[in-house]
């Protein structure tokens, strides 16, 4: 036995993401290089950043474009069996501009491409924990809320 109390503290990897929706409310997504799943745009958070800088780095090193992040739709609990406990964090980007969109220069090392998804067939484009957490986010960007989720399932 240790004299170490925190030897039982929880220490997740935390990441950061962030949806962009078009006028048809459809959300952006990534093609990753390196990933067999379409993801958001976002990442692991560096030692001394928040939630919200992170997002606005991994968005400007995988799309090559400066945004203003906005308010926080989703967070999530969400264990990994390979990987340990996570937290994640997911920003509203809101609607990219036609200048912004034009803009976009995808990191080849990272990003192959981007799509646009509806929301309503998320679960078909990619998987499932990353598609309950995207259903979520969209809800509570609608209802003007922040939804707490654990492994993908809200909590009221």
């Amino acid at each position: 036995m240790t004299d170490d109390p925190t030897e039982s503290f929880a220490r997740p990897r935390v990441a950061a993401g962030v949806l962009f929706f078009d006028e048809q409310d459809r959300v952006l997504m990534v093609v990753p290089s390196y990933k067999d799943y379409l993801d958001i745009p976002g990442g692991y958070i560096e030692h001394g950043e928040t939630p919200r800088q992170a997002a606005a780095r991994e968005v400007e090193e995988e799309l090559g474009i400066t945004v203003t992040i906005g308010r926080l739709l989703v967070t999530d609990w969400a264990p990994n069996a390979k990987e340990g406990d996570k937290q994640l964090f997911v920003f509203d980007g809101g609607r990219p501009t036609s200048e912004q969109l034009e803009k976009i220069r995808l990191d080849p090392a990272e990003i192959s491409s981007y799509e646009w998804h509806s929301v309503s067939t998320i679960h078909d484009a990619t998987i499932p924990r990353l598609a309950r957490r995207i259903v979520h986010a969209a809800a509570a960007r609608t209802e003007g809320t922040t939804r707490y989720l654990e492994n993908g399932e809200y909590l009221h």
